[in-house]
């Protein structure tokens, strides 16, 4: 239907729904890329001063957060205006690349690949209120607000799986999926989760776990 440029390295993408626009992280660049998706023709390139993460889009404050990993913070946009409008220094974070936001429980996860733990931010309070331990090299994370679990999956194969339960974050467990294990995506309707594995002996594979 359409082209667009993307960036250097597009990785994590957000939709805004109240004003059209796709955010698209520009992870060497430093950028985040502005899309309408009415027109589908970029309309903003956003200099975030750093090597970008994964985006998500809050509908609460109906703003777009992005890490940025080489200064080990959360960027803030307002896409009203597409301007930063908040810079906010993660304790605790090494390379934060992951990000997923529990709009209702105002929680955000923030997978670090530098240091592999797992940080969970308080939105309303603008801070790290927990870490964990985690696989190496996290990447993409999901969440079933139905279980209340969130998923974090790594590059290194392993799976970690967590309990949400309001502002209580606790680990359930851990285990080795599979090689570059570092995409995951919840059913919420079967509360199936799905990876696929770029190369299990020669072949890609995708596996659906169900949950126990």
């Amino acid at each position: 239907m359409a082209r667009t440029p993307g960036g250097h390295y597009p990785d994590g993408m957000a939709y805004a729904p109240d004003v059209h626009k796709l955010y698209a992280s520009d992870e060497t660049g430093g950028t985040e890329t502005v899309v309408d998706v009415r027109s589908n023709q970029r309309v903003a390139t956003i200099a975030l001063g750093g090597e970008v993460g994964n985006t998500q889009y809050d509908p609460q404050s109906h703003h777009v957060f992005v890490n940025v990993q080489t200064r080990n913070e959360l960027i803030e946009i307002d896409p009203a205006i597409d301007k930063v409008v908040a810079r906010i220094a993660l304790r605790g974070a090494d390379h934060n690349h992951g990000l997923l936001i529990d709009s209702p429980d105002r929680l955000a996860f923030i997978a670090c690949q530098g240091n592999h733990r797992l940080l969970v931010f308080d939105m309303s309070a603008r801070r790290v209120v927990q870490s964990f331990d985690i696989g190496k090299d996290p990447d993409v994370l999901a969440f079933d607000p139905a279980l209340g679990r969130l998923y974090v999956a790594g590059e290194a194969g392993v799976v970690s799986v967590f309990s949400v339960k309001g502002s209580t974050v606790a680990r359930i467990g851990e285990s080795r999926l599979g090689p570059n294990a570092h995409v995951v995506v919840i059913d919420p309707t079967t509360h199936r989760s799905y990876f696929p594995l770029r190369d299990v002996e020669g072949r890609p594979v995708l596996r659906v776990m169900k949950p126990g």
